[in-house]
């Protein structure tokens, strides 16, 4: 098992999520070497204590446990293959995609990288900023179960619930499902405050009452404060929403798997983007149904 004293962490992403991970990291007493394209991003990262590398390939090759939290499946692929990680990683090293990206992708990088003698886990996340900034993400876990066990200690250091799920891709298939129930819950919400304001109803009593009933979740509770307030700014951004959804109808296609929920709620969120809000969080739906 590794222990902060032997074990360099490379970090490539250090974007909303990316820097409270990071940071975690740190506390947890691991040397971090990361990279990321634009290095003036990563300036308070470095001054905390993290090692800036020039290039991806520099952060593999220097260090033991591999971490890649990037925007889209194509990043994905940009970092990890055409003399990316795989290539410079290495014998033994663990790589580990924390991105939200495909399940297909997360298979190819598993064997791609037990050719090389390189162990790879996917493990993408769920709790957005808070749960990154705070050390409390839920981390959905695929891939060889020695190879969880190994690393368990580094996923302890950014989040509380970590699930090993089962064979390579099975952590990215079990993140669809997550984002298959937030899909659902935020066209529920927005539509839930609509009514709620159309009805001249306090929208801060409302909340006092639903909460912490049967209607309660992560998102009532963490991003309908944010809505009341008019805070928009990304915990998770509506483009990176759109892509995750992108990838979970696709991969329900694949099964024979309508789902018409899912659908629906991409199609807002399409809307949402069209209107020029992709950069904001995805509480930014509300938009679209309210009179302010």
């Amino acid at each position: 098992m590794v222990s902060a004293a032997h074990t360099v962490i490379g970090f490539i992403g250090t974007g909303v999520m990316g820097q409270g991970m990071i940071r975690n990291l740190l506390k947890a007493n691991y040397p971090v070497n990361i990279y990321t394209r634009t290095k003036s991003k990563a300036t308070a990262l470095i001054e905390e204590g993290a090692e800036w590398k020039a290039s991806v390939a520099e952060v593999a090759a220097q260090s033991d446990v591999i971490i890649t939290i990037v925007g889209y499946p194509q990043d994905v692929e940009e970092v990890y293959f055409n003399h990316g990680i795989l290539a410079h990683a290495k014998n033994g090293a663990t790589v580990i995609d924390m991105t939200t990206s495909s399940p297909s992708l997360a298979e190819r990088i598993y064997q791609e990288a037990k050719e090389k003698g390189i162990a790879a886990l996917d493990a993408p996340v769920s709790g957005g900023d808070i749960g990154a900034r705070n050390g409390k993400l839920s981390i959905m876990v695929g891939g060889d179960q020695a190879a969880f066990d190994e690393v368990l200690p580094v996923f302890q250091a950014m989040g509380e619930n970590i699930v090993y799920q089962g064979a390579a891709g099975r952590g990215q298939h079990t993140k669809m499902t997550n984002q298959i129930l937030i899909a659902g819950g935020m066209l529920g919400l927005c539509e839930a405050f609509a009514y709620a304001e159309r009805a001249g109803l306090d929208l801060e009593q409302v909340l006092k009452s639903v909460a912490t009933g049967a209607a309660g979740s992560f998102s009532l509770s963490n991003l309908g404060p944010r809505i009341l307030k008019g805070d928009f700014a990304p915990g998770f951004y509506v483009k990176h929403f759109i892509k995750d959804m992108t990838i979970a109808l696709n991969e329900a296609e694949k099964m024979g798997l309508l789902t018409p929920g899912l659908a629906l709620a991409k199609a807002r969120y399409e809307e949402l983007a069209e209107m020029g809000f992709g950069e904001e969080g995805t509480q930014a739906l509300y938009k679209l149904y309210s009179d302010k």
